[in-house]
């Protein structure tokens, strides 16, 4: 019986979400630490405006995340294992003590400019829901071609799945699918085609700045949601931070993975729960700290602790 810590990717973010987080010391010292990390006040970068930037998504994300995991860490709280979905697994990776915090702000700084600066505009991702993989995956072939590129970028449950491709690319797909049987096709608040071979180049860029990265072995287990596997080696940890944004992201099978390592609590970090709905179909209990108190969700993890004694 035990805790998985969940960190959320891109898509989970909203205007003030810094200014949301609990008041609580390790909160504001995990703000402090970000701001020196990047020269600037992260605090004013989780408004409307700032938060059309990838870059600054990606920063509030794992700011949010850290700071959230260090005040239940500080107050007794006691995972066992981390994933984080895209983004989130740079936190999942902090918390797990895999790399300094600083190194993580100033590599997802990085991260957030090759996304926006590979594709500056006219790509995104759209959710398709309600349709299995197998349909999906046959629209795709349909459309996808050199001047039209989509693919299946998310496979986050049986039938919620997310694409990534040029806006003209996913309308078309999003018109079959819907024809096809498909409940619904909403357009992702993410502005470049993530987790498919659009990013490659950017991956790969991103790997080099690792070069020099001070790496530990990780205190928690760390569930990868690239590869839907336990990771232990840092280097293999470090190379999934840098290429997961070309890869898909296999949410469903990571938590199907956690329940079958006796995972029974998953604890969302801010700022939204999206990663709660899925969690609660495969795991016993799912909860997010946005939804909660802080001592709430303490006495849950407490209770898993205990369990696991």
């Amino acid at each position: 019986m035990s805790t998985l810590l969940t960190f959320p990717g891109q898509g989970a973010q909203r205007p003030g979400m810094l200014h949301a987080l609990p008041d609580h010391p390790s909160v504001h010292e995990t703000l402090t630490q970000t701001s020196e990390a990047l020269g600037r006040d992260v605090l004013s970068m989780d408004d409307a405006a700032s938060l059309t930037s990838t870059v600054s998504v990606q920063l509030c994300l794992l700011a949010a995340g850290v700071a959230t995991a260090r005040a239940l860490l500080a107050e007794g709280g006691r995972p066992d294992a981390v994933a984080g979905l895209s983004i989130g697994a740079f936190a999942a990776a902090v918390i797990a003590g895999v790399i300094a915090y600083d190194d993580a702000a100033r590599l997802v700084a990085l991260r957030g400019r090759l996304m926006e600066e590979a594709y500056p505009q006219g790509y995104g991702m759209t959710a398709i829901l309600g349709l299995e993989r197998g349909p999906l995956e046959a629209i795709l072939a349909l459309v996808h071609g050199e001047a039209s590129p989509v693919y299946l970028a998310n496979l986050n449950a049986p039938t919620q799945l997310v694409i990534a491709g040029t806006h003209d690319a996913m309308a078309r797909v999003s018109a079959l699918a819907l024809a096809a049987g498909a409940h619904a096709a909403k357009p992702v608040a993410i502005a470049v085609p993530s987790h498919c071979p659009l990013l490659d180049d950017a991956a790969t860029k991103l790997a080099r700045a690792f070069d020099g990265i001070a790496l530990h072995r990780p205190r928690l287990r760390v569930f990868s949601a690239s590869a839907a596997r336990e990771l232990r080696d840092p280097v293999r940890i470090a190379a999934d931070l840098a290429h997961n944004m070309a890869m898909p992201v296999r949410w469903h099978e990571t938590l199907l993975l956690a329940r079958a390592c006796e995972m029974r609590l998953a604890v969302e970090m801010p700022p939204g729960n999206v990663l709660t709905r899925l969690g609660k179909l495969v795991l016993p209990e799912a909860v997010a700290c946005a939804d909660m108190r802080m001592d709430s969700v303490l006495v849950l993890m407490h209770r898993e602790s205990r369990g696991a004694a």
